[in-house]
């Protein structure tokens, strides 16, 4: 098993080439194509025309944005030729949650960024990367807003609790595994915890990955009830060398919200190196 489709989100913001960059690598490492996607905010035309002399802003929006996707697509371009690796570019026109997902539905891997609140371009949709993670039913590589990275998965650390969504994200992070040097399964518990009786423990799992030639170390961590598991996994993630955790996303839609779970939460908003979400 290989990832051999890979999709980058791509827009104007300042991380976009160092994800663009990580992107590259690993198309080069798995043999894939890589589908740069573009896809900014836009605001709705509608939203403008109801306030006179507004018209021409958007225009100039639009002619910017034009702009700044050509500039990108020319980089985008260049990169792949300097990589050797296959791809196509694709701007999407309309509003992000919308149109990503048709395209990201294509890959066998998305690569994306965290939202980054300090820089107003890294904006494309309200909650776009849980919306993203929760739709599409692919797994997604989401890269931190901060820090520099080389593609992931020399240690990786793969969050184990018995779940559909851990079960669907360690099998979805195979070809990572497969190639990592080290690989950690880690099931956190505290004395609040009571499992269902079907739960698979973190040894069993472990075999049936270890069929797929993947060496990998079993621990199991106790915490105090007070302990949010998120914060323990970052916090394993850095004790023990990790370069990426692997971990299901826990989340459910209400009306035109993303409620996400407690763990998948700290993720999104404090990760510390990149982290393959499954839903």
């Amino acid at each position: 098993m290989s990832y051999k489709s890979i999709l980058v989100h791509l827009d104007t913001s300042v991380r976009a080439h160092p994800r663009l960059e990580i992107a590259l690598q690993l198309a080069h490492r798995f043999h894939a194509t890589l589908t740069g996607l573009f896809s900014t905010y836009v605001p709705p035309r509608h939203a403008f025309f109801v306030m006179a002399g507004t018209a021409d802003y958007y225009a100039e929006h639009e002619r910017l944005r034009h702009e700044r996707a050509s500039a990108l697509e020319r980089l985008f371009r260049a990169e792949l030729a300097r990589a050797n690796v296959d791809g196509h570019w694709i701007a999407a026109n309309g509003y992000a949650n919308d149109v990503v997902p048709p395209y990201a539905r294509l890959a066998d891997l998305i690569v994306l960024g965290q939202t980054d609140p300090t820089d107003p371009e890294a904006f494309v949709a309200e909650q776009f990367v849980e919306h993203v993670v929760l739709s599409v039913g692919r797994p997604v590589l989401l890269v931190p807003s901060g820090g520099t990275f080389a593609a992931p998965g020399r240690h990786v650390l793969v969050a184990w609790d018995g779940s559909r969504e851990a079960t669907r994200a360690i099998h979805d992070a195979l070809p990572f595994l497969a190639h990592a040097a080290k690989v950690t399964l880690l099931t956190v518990h505290s004395s609040a915890d009571r499992p269902p009786r079907d739960t698979v423990p973190g040894d069993d799992i472990a075999l049936t990955v270890a069929r797929h030639g993947v060496k990998i170390d079993v621990r199991e961590l106790s915490v105090a009830d007070d302990t949010p598991v998120g914060d323990a996994l970052l916090s394993q993630a850095a004790d023990l060398g990790c370069d990426m955790i692997v971990m299901g996303a826990y989340a459910h839609s209400r009306l035109h919200e993303v409620v996400l779970g407690g763990a998948t939460r700290t993720m999104l908003e404090s990760m510390t190196v990149p982290v393959l979400l499954s839903h």
